[in-house]
Formats: C-alpha cells, sequence, structure tokens
C-alpha cells in the first residue's frame, strides 16, 4: 500500500500574506523533518497557483476544493479541472458535503466532475459520507454504498482517492468510535474491491470529520485507513503537522 495521504482542506479560508505564511512554516518543518506520509494542502482558487509556487521541491502537494466537468466554455464563475493543473494543482475534493448540501450536488455531478478530473491529470478525492438522521436510522452503510456507486467512474481506481466524512461529525469535534471508522472503512474496501478488482484494493481511503492531534493516531492505526482529510486543523501548522506525525509508516 502507498504511504497515508495527509490532505488538508482549507476550505473558504486564508487571504494571500496569512496563507503564504502557513505554507512557509509548512514547508519549512517538512523540510527540517519529513513527516511518514504524503502532504497535501487544498485552498481557495484564489490561492492555488500561489502556493504551488510556495511549495515546489518540498514534497508537499497542492490540490483544489471543487472543479467543472467540462474543460472549458461559458460556465461564468466555474474552474475546470484543467485550469487547476495548470496553476499546479496535483488532486481535487469532489462531493464534499458541504458541496453537496449548499450546491445540490447530485452523485452523477460528482461522477462528471471526478471524470473530468481523471482526465486533465489530477487526482480526485471523492468525499461520502452519512447526516446524523441517516446514522441514528441504522442506514449508514446503505448512504454511503450509493453514494460510491453514483460517485465514482470507471477508472476511478487508477488516480482516485475516497474520503469518508460523516456529516454529523466535520466541525462539531465530535468522531465516532474507532469501531465505527474501522467497520465503515472494512465496507468501502469490500465495495471498492467488488467494482474495480484488484485496483480496488489500492486505493486509499482517507477519514475526515474533527480530526486533530488528540485522535489522529488512533484513527490512523485502524485497518483501510489510508489517511485522514483535515479541515479545521489544517489551518494551524503545528496541528496539522502534529496529525501527520501521527501518521503510519
Amino acid at each position: 500500500m502507498p504511504r497515508q495521504l495527509i490532505a488538508g482542506n482549507w476550505k473558504m479560508n486564508g487571504l494571500s500574506m496569512a496563507a503564504t505564511r502557513l505554507a512557509g512554516a509548512i514547508r519549512a518543518a517538512v523540510t527540517a523533518a519529513p513527516p511518514p506520509c504524503d502532504l497535501l494542502i487544498c485552498p481557495p482558487f484564489t490561492l492555488v497557483g500561489r502556493l504551488a509556487h510556495v511549495m515546489l521541491g518540498s514534497g508537499v502537494a497542492v490540490g483544489a476544493q471543487d472543479c467543472h466537468a467540462k474543460p472549458a466554455g461559458a460556465h461564468t464563475g466555474d474552474v475546470s479541472a484543467a485550469m487547476l493543473k495548470d496553476a499546479g494543482a496535483t488532486a481535487v475534493i469532489l462531493g464534499h458535503s458541504e458541496r453537496r448540501a449548499g450546491h445540490g450536488e447530485t452523485d452523477g455531478q460528482v461522477r462528471a466532475k471526478a471524470e473530468a478530473a481523471l482526465a486533465a491529470g489530477l487526482a480526485p478525492i471523492v468525499c461520502v459520507g452519512e447526516t446524523l438522521a441517516e446514522r441514528e436510522a441504522g442506514r449508514q452503510e446503505e448512504v454511503v454504498a450509493a453514494q460510491l456507486a453514483g460517485s465514482l467512474p470507471d477508472g476511478f481506481a487508477a488516480a482516485g482517492v475516497v474520503a469518508y466524512e460523516p456529516v454529523w461529525a466535520i466541525g462539531t469535534g465530535i468522531t465516532p468510535t474507532e469501531a465505527d471508522i474501522a467497520a465503515m472503512h472494512a465496507m468501502i474496501r469490500r465495495l471498492l474491491g467488488e467494482r474495480f478488482g484488484a485496483p480496488g484494493g489500492r486505493v486509499a481511503i482517507l477519514y475526515g470529520g474533527s480530526v486533530k492531534p488528540s485522535n489522529a493516531a488512533g484513527i490512523l492505526a485502524l485497518p483501510e485507513v489510508g489517511g485522514a482529510l483535515v479541515g479545521g486543523a489544517s489551518l494551524v501548522a503545528e496541528d496539522f503537522l502534529a496529525i501527520a506525525a501521527a501518521a503510519q509508516p
């Protein structure tokens, strides 16, 4: 299996000066003491090119948080996967619950965006996860299985990453039990194997949802956890680096 991936989702945070300082602090730390994992930061669109330049040669990759399904055209306000690649991105987060809820994105739209990302040479990080109501109703596996089936295109296993993020744990400070995380990751791995065969066994499955230095080691040690998608803690260099340091070598 590849090294674990610790990805930071900066969401709609970061102006040029502060973001450059944050990226510079991360770069300096990993240069002095390389972590036992791969690192990716995903800032807002406005910062992708700048931070790709800051991180050049550091081993820290830069990604984005969304892309359009089309490579170009009359889509005011949108950004294509090819544009992100041109700016220096290597990956793109797709189907995050905040996009699904706030922008009404469907599984089909996420799938089309993932296809566009693959075509442009980006690694699509496709997010799946259940709401609190769905978990309380015992439907979490049904919901996640449906999202996987609808959101992952053929060929996804060649470069794609799955991120399991229970919606009720994002930004709340609440995390599922380690047993719950392990059970969902095991199901996702099984479904990836059934869909993609042997390549499905190599797709990284990240966990996301209130990951912080205090719980990272336990989560990252679980079977089939291939890394973490980190929200708020990725905006604090010390916290992000502490999570990275907890990765399994």
